[in-house]
């Protein structure tokens, strides 16, 4: 699976996935309100305005980047309405050809493990049947209870051909209170970069392997150590814009071939037109600002790579 990524990424030019992040706050508020008209203050409002909003962005671009990443928690919240969303957006977000990378921070014992990878990444048995609930082609994973509750994700992704990005440095500022402290003299995420590479040496797709790291973009001299760590490891690279990351922080988590690194932006693109320099697209072109802030961060990272 890392190697389609790569194809899309190689082929459109841009190491960028776009963030589907929906918030009330966030959707335009036209949406909202032929939404609320047809379906009143309810969650089936809600996931129906989140609908509405996820696709018109993906409309805007698909043709830009190679995948997007819609957080599951935005919309969990909505209940089962929420969810239905997620996997309308995800479902559509295929059709238009792009990779999904499910953001959901999985991760528990073997078992209960075994039972998200087959949700998000696999099928699940229903009498003599198969089918697939989330349907998406990649999924970030917590290492915290370590290889048991890794390991059924990464032979999800050996069966069914995905991916996971483990999370290895978040982007937060309170992600040192674990991730930095010291063992044997060396910072937590250093040895769980060293699992990553054990994981990810029995699913390699090529250069690569589909076990990814996530590595935030607020964390630069991190990354550069990282990258160094985990060379056949893709990172995905969370922080950019609205967390603080910037295009000259980014060029630490490419290899030397120019790959290794797919950066997130999500406010940062589909809440482009609440920011003052797409302010002129206004509510109704919140669509076009998403794509004029994708082409911004584009050439934001060529410049600095």
């Amino acid at each position: 699976m890392i190697r389609k990524l790569i194809d899309g990424i190689v082929k459109k030019d841009s190491p960028i996935v776009v963030g589907l992040d929906p918030t009330l706050a966030l959707i335009p508020e036209h949406i909202k309100k032929n939404s609320f008209a047809e379906f009143g203050e309810t969650f089936e409002a809600v996931g129906d305005a989140i609908w509405r909003y996820n696709r018109k962005l993906i409309d805007a671009v698909a043709d830009l980047v190679p995948a997007v990443k819609p957080q599951i928690a935005m919309y969990e919240q909505f209940g089962i309405p929420g969810l239905e969303a997620y996997i309308k957006t995800t479902r559509y977000a295929e059709e238009k050809g792009l990779l999904v990378i499910g953001d959901a921070k999985r991760g528990d014992i073997g078992s209960t493990s075994a039972a998200y990878a087959s949700a998000h990444l696999g099928m699940v048995k229903i009498g003599s049947s198969e089918a697939e609930a989330f349907g998406t082609d990649f999924l970030t994973v917590n290492p915290y209870l370590g290889t048991d509750g890794v390991k059924p994700f990464v032979d999800a992704c050996n069966e069914f051909k995905k991916g996971i990005f483990v999370l290895v440095k978040t982007s937060n500022p309170s992600s040192g209170e674990f991730q930095d402290r010291l063992i044997d003299g060396r910072p937590l995420y250093e040895h769980v970069a060293e699992k990553v590479i054990e994981w990810g040496a029995s699913s390699m797709d090529g250069d690569y392997s589909n076990v990814g790291a996530v590595v935030g973009a607020t964390y630069p001299e991190v990354g550069e150590r990282l990258r160094k760590l985990m060379p056949k490891a893709y990172i995905l690279v969370p922080g950019y814009g609205a967390q603080g990351g910037k295009g000259s922080d980014l060029k630490v988590f490419f290899n030397s071939d120019g790959l290794g690194a797919i950066i997130n932006s999500s406010r940062g693109i589909i809440a482009a037109y609440k920011q003052e320099k797409y302010a002129s697209y206004g509510e109704a072109g919140f669509a076009d600002a998403a794509r004029a802030a994708v082409l911004d961060m584009k050439k934001d990272i060529k410049d600095s790579i």
